[in-house]
Order: C-alpha cells, then structure tokens, then sequence
C-alpha cells in the first residue's frame, strides 16, 4: 500500500487537474485588455496554478465546490495583483511594451502545418518566405483565437474536448474554429499587410 503523503498529494493535483478548464474560463472572462496585451491567459492560469500547488498546505478539502470557489479565488488576486504591477510600473516611467501575443511559442512546425491547413497553392513558397508574415497575423488574433486553432486545428484536439476545456458547447467551438481561421484568412490575404 502506497504511503498517506503521496496520495493526498496525487488527490489535489487531480482536484486541480479537474477544475482547470473552469479555472482558464475564469481568467479569461476576466482578463482585461491592458493586461492581456502584457500577460497571456496560459501564463496566468500557470502562476495560479504554481501558487495553488504551493499553498495546498493551507487549504482543507470540504468538496468540489469549495475548491473551485478557493482556486478561483486565488486567480482574482493573481489577476489583481499582475495590473497593480503592471500599473506600478507605468506610473514609474518605465516603458511598458505590450508582450508580442504569438511568441517563439508557435514553432515552425506549427506554422508549417497551419499554412498548409489554409490551403495555400503555394504552402511550399509560404513556408520559406511568409511564416514572419503568418506570425505577424496569428499575433493580431486573440488568446482564444490562437488556442482553438492550435489545439483543434494542429493537434487533433476534440471540438468536444476543447468545448469542455473552455467552457462551451461543441458546436460554439466548431464556430469558433471557423471564425477564427477565417479572422487569419483575412490578415493573411495578399495585398494586406498584418
């Protein structure tokens, strides 16, 4: 029989595990524009996350409600405490950049199968010369935008899973998927610059 310690501590990463398609719901209902042009959901609901498995210590189980009600607790005053820094250091004169929102993040892998996935006749051409030109133009979708491309379109992700993950219904997410390829289409038409 396994030791008490490991299991409980197996037990809360589950209960956390479970709750984390809430928990990116959450924060990004509540992620405001000035803070998302500095912090991507995805980081904050990781520094939440890091900090929830820090503070377990603290915390006394009384059901599934109760812990979501704590964990998305714990996610205001992340939220609330990144715009107070974020706040700070304007107030203090140092420039702010806004993050570049498609980092190094998307490889070249990636982008190579999503030019390919647009349709291109020229997805060979586009994959030499134009991946800066789609980087550019997956940077001016939102979080949301970029997610359900990336994990439906690239990986293979489920529209049922990827529904359940953001807290929607499969068909919201089939349409999001098509709205949001079609949002690239548009930025990636020739002519326009992103």
């Amino acid at each position: 029989m396994l030791p008490e310690e490991p299991f409980e501590e197996q037990r809360f990463e589950d209960l956390l595990e479970r709750h984390l398609p809430a928990l990116r719901a959450y924060v990004r209902r509540n992620l405001d524009a000035g803070l998302a042009d500095r912090e991507s959901t995805s980081d904050l609901v990781q520094s939440v996350c890091r900090e929830v498995l820090q503070g377990k210590e603290k915390f006394e189980f009384r059901g599934d409600a109760a812990f979501q009600r704590w964990l998305l607790q714990v996610a205001l005053h992340k939220l609330m405490d990144r715009r107070r820094f974020w706040r700070a250091r304007k107030r203090e004169g140092l420039k702010v950049e806004p993050q570049q929102r498609a980092s190094a993040s998307w490889s070249r892998d990636e982008l190579g199968k999503l030019a390919v996935a647009l349709g291109s006749p020229s997805a060979e051409a586009m994959l030499r010369e134009d991946l800066k030109r789609l980087e550019e133009a997956l940077a001016q979708l939102t979080d949301l935008d970029r997610e359900v491309i990336r994990l439906v379109r690239l990986q293979g992700m489920s529209h049922a899973e990827f529904a359940e993950q953001i807290g929607c219904t499969e068909p919201q997410s089939r349409k999001r998927l098509f709205e949001a390829l079609a949002r690239l289409s548009l930025l990636l038409r020739p002519g326009r610059t992103p």
